[in-house]
This record gives C-alpha cells, sequence and structure tokens, in this order.
C-alpha cells in the first residue's frame, strides 16, 4: 500500500459529508471513489471532493483495486453487508454505527474481520472526542476510582429526522438505535468496557413524527415524508454487567419535554464526572469536595473536530500507526445491549445475557 490512503465512500447522505469533510483536510489521504444509488448525487459529491470515479454499485467499488479502505455511510440495514463484502475484498473499513441490525450480522462482520486478519473500526464518533480523551486519561490515572454507575440521556422534544430515519426496515429502530448507541457506548467505553449481564428496557410509540407542530424546526432527512413513521418515540433503559455496575439510560425523538437534553453522567467510589453537557469533574481532596472544570478549548462534544479525529484515527491505523479505540468487538457487544433492550420491551421482561 502507497503512503497515501486511497479512500472510497459508500453512501452521500449527509453523514458523508462529515466523513468526506475530514478526509479532505488529512493530507495521508486521497478521495479516490463515491458510490451511491443515485448517480447524479454521486457525481456531484464526487466533483466537490475531487473524487475521479463514481459507481452506483459497491460491489463495483470494493472490486476497484485501486482502493484501500472505505467508509460506510448508507442506511443501517447495509451496514453488515457491506462490511462483510469490503472485508473480503481486501479492504479496510469505517463503518458508520451501529455495526448491524441484529446480533448475528455483527457476528458475521466480526468473523470477516478475524478469517481476513483486516482492520474494521466501528463510528463511535464520540470516543474520539477531545472532552473524552481528557476525561479518560482521568480515569485512568484512577481519578474517579471505580466507576460504579453511569446516566445518559439525549432528548429531543421534536427531532425525528423521517425519511430512512423513520422507516424501521432501513434504520433498525428510532432514538434508541440511533442516539442511543451514543451515549450507551460513550457511558460503557469510560467504564472500561464491561461485558453485559441483563438489560430491562421499555420502548414507547405515543406521539408519532409530529408533523402537525408548527414554528419549531429540526433536522429532516433528504428523503423527509410526513406520512410515514414506524419507529419509536423515545426508549429507557438499566443495563447491568458482570463487574456490578449499571448505566440507566433514556433517549427520545420526540417528547412533551420543556427543551432538547444530552446529559452523560459517571460515579465512582473517588470522584465522579459529566461528559455532556459539558465536561466537569467531582472530586474530594483533604475531606473536601471539589468541583473540577479543566481550561481546554473543548467542554462539549465538537461535531466537526470529533469526526476529524475519528477519522485521522482510522487513516493512521490503516498506515499501521495505531490502533483503533472503537473495534468490532465493541461492535458486538453494543448490539447485544440495543436489541437486548428492544427485546426487553417487546417481552415485558429482563433479558440476560
Amino acid at each position: 500500500m502507497t503512503t497515501t490512503l486511497k479512500i472510497g465512500v459508500i453512501g452521500t447522505g449527509s453523514i458523508s459529508t462529515a466523513h468526506l469533510n475530514a478526509y479532505a483536510k488529512n493530507d495521508d489521504v486521497t478521495v479516490v471513489a463515491i458510490c451511491d444509488l443515485n448517480e447524479k448525487r454521486a457525481k456531484a459529491v464526487a466533483e466537490t471532493y475531487g473524487a475521479t470515479k463514481v459507481y452506483t454499485d459497491y460491489k463495483e467499488l470494493l472490486a476497484d483495486n485501486d482502493i484501500d479502505a472505505i467508509s460506510i455511510c448508507v442506511w443501517n440495514n447495509l451496514h453488515a453487508e457491506i462490511s462483510v463484502a469490503a472485508l473480503d475484498a481486501g479492504k479496510k473499513v469505517l463503518v458508520e454505527k451501529p455495526l448491524s441490525m441484529t446480533v448475528e450480522q455483527a457476528k458475521e462482520v466480526e468473523a470477516a474481520v478475524h478469517r481476513n486478519n483486516q482492520l474494521l473500526q466501528v463510528g463511535f464518533v464520540r470516543r474520539y472526542s477531545s472532552n473524552t480523551k481528557l476525561l479518560k486519561d482521568f480515569i485512568d490515572n484512577g481519578e474517579l476510582g471505580e466507576v460504579y454507575y453511569a446516566k445518559a440521556s439525549c432528548l429531543r422534544r421534536l427531532g425525528n429526522p423521517g425519511g430512512w430515519f423513520a422507516d424501521k426496515e432501513r434504520s433498525g429502530g428510532g432514538p434508541l438505535i440511533d442516539l442511543g448507541v451514543h451515549v450507551i457506548d460513550i457511558c460503557w467505553y469510560l467504564m472500561g468496557c464491561p461485558k453485559v449481564k441483563s438489560v430491562s428496557g421499555n420502548i414507547y410509540n405515543k406521539l408519532g413524527n409530529r408533523s402537525n407542530i408548527k414554528n419549531l424546526s429540526f433536522y429532516k432527512a433528504a428523503d423527509y415524508d410526513a406520512s410515514k413513521n414506524t419507529v419509536e418515540d423515545m426508549a429507557n433503559a438499566l443495563i447491568r454487567f458482570e463487574n456490578g455496575a449499571s448505566l440507566l439510560v433514556d433517549v427520545s425523538f420526540t417528547l412533551h419535554a420543556k427543551k432538547d437534553e444530552i446529559a452523560v453522567k459517571l460515579y465512582g467510589d473517588k470522584g465522579g464526572a459529566e461528559l455532556e453537557p459539558e465536561l466537569f469533574i467531582v472530586s474530594e481532596k483533604h475531606d473536601t469536595i471539589l468541583n473540577v472544570s479543566p481550561q481546554v478549548d473543548n467542554l462539549s462534544f465538537d461535531f466537526a473536530q470529533g469526526f476529524q479525529n475519528e477519522i485521522d484515527h482510522f487513516v493512521n491505523c490503516c498506515l499501521g500507526k495505531a490502533e483503533t479505540l472503537s473495534p468490532v468487538e465493541h461492535g458486538v457487544e453494543m448490539m447485544k445491549i440495543l436489541t437486548g433492550i428492544y427485546e426487553s420491551s417487546e417481552k415485558g421482561s429482563e433479558i440476560q445475557f
């Protein structure tokens, strides 16, 4: 492989822009090819980012020996399929979260990684944020002690993006699999990635997509259709781990709430911390409780910088300069948690692993 990493991007939806902007700023990368079912859109994106090849079939892109690595930015229901095909084609892979739609699919991707001895990085972008790195340094150095409890919320009062996000066949679910995956993962990562023991979850379909609401704007998918919605409004869960730690989470696309809210909190036997909405550490020194606010550029998650860090790390991994922070095994464990919450709600009982 040459020093310059040759990249292909599959899917030109909104998240691909974050990938492509970050690749464009990395001197070790050349974006060679763009693939999308919509050829017109693929050609426009290719022109914008200087890619010389355009495909409408991802299999043709994967057969291109000029491409070293790919970003998968398509609907959730194609993540596993394309990942396996790419790994078998000898490509290094960055796949957007979630890794798959089922645990079985996730394990198929894991098997493909191992049989090809190939790199796959799951797009848990918040792991690569500067505020996450700082807090992890504190945790790894024992400042919080044993982290035994965490709470995470990502609540939108109005925010069902519609389009494929609202189509369970393509997305696999609503706010749990779209938003929950991020806040669950970042807590789990900072807790040391303990094995999940059980989950007890609730899924609610009470409000629909609330397309009747006026005077309040929100993000809409490119294929937004107000008449279609087959995903949940909100979800909550209690997740227990084998080491005795626990995580409480709630997420929503729509909720009768005063305002949108994101919160990530961790509690240890020596200290505590908030990662969102702003990095904040609680400590105890000389029999006194201290509230510590680090002096850093970004106390919160910076979307553009987070993706830049993630893409730069992926490129370094591809070039043999680093190890991924979000390997396939973590993607499998996250799918156990997410699907377990859906199953728990459907059965009305706790799911044991």
